[in-house]
């Protein structure tokens, strides 16, 4: 099962609307708030070159943005919800 990170601010609509697919797909993800936490932040930018949110990391995979057809092609990494 691959871990599933989520790089995410409070007020993104689609951090929220990421998250929400995960919940309804019982996908657990670790939420990483990136406007309260600086070296997570630039970790965020290291692994996508961007500063956009969110930033979903699956495994070795980086997606940038709420990508929902990219996320069901890739491997379920099924688990209970966060």
């Amino acid at each position: 099962m691959a871990q599933v990170t989520i790089y995410s601010t409070p007020t993104c609509h689609f951090c929220h609307a990421a998250k929400e697919f995960f919940d309804a797909n019982k996908i657990a993800y670790t939420d990483i708030d990136v406007a309260k936490d600086l070296e997570k932040r630039r970790e965020m930018i290291e692994k996508s070159g961007q500063m956009g949110v969110p930033v979903i990391a699956i495994g070795n995979e980086t997606i940038v943005g709420f990508d929902e057809e990219r996320l069901r092609e890739l491997p379920s990494p099924q688990g209970s919800e966060a």
